[in-house]
């Protein structure tokens, strides 16, 4: 499955929808890219995939400092999964292709 290129997420948090730009490149079966959101901008932490799977975590400051860990599965130009807290759990993501 193709995943390379940008990305538009929603993420459905207690907090409102928080949106997000993330931009996937693959070379062979690594994957690697970038997270932006609330005007930064941060790389993507051990990011995997697998088939049409795939994973990686993301360092945020807004609304407070804290890792996400993102599961997720792209579907053509569609991907969702979860965006994990830890502490305050998980949370929905869907998202389209930019």
């Amino acid at each position: 499955m193709a995943v390379d290129g940008k990305w538009n997420i929603a993420i459905e948090t207690p907090m409102g929808t928080r949106q997000a730009e993330i931009e996937f490149k693959t070379d062979g079966s690594t994957l690697s890219g970038t997270q932006s959101a609330d005007g930064q901008s941060g790389p993507l932490q051990d990011p995997t995939i697998d088939g049409n799977k795939v994973s990686w975590k993301v360092d945020i400051t807004n609304p407070m400092p804290m890792t996400l860990t993102f599961t997720g599965t792209v579907d053509g130009d569609k991907i969702s999964g979860d965006a994990d807290t830890g502490t305050f759990g998980a949370f929905p993501f869907t998202g389209s292709r930019a």
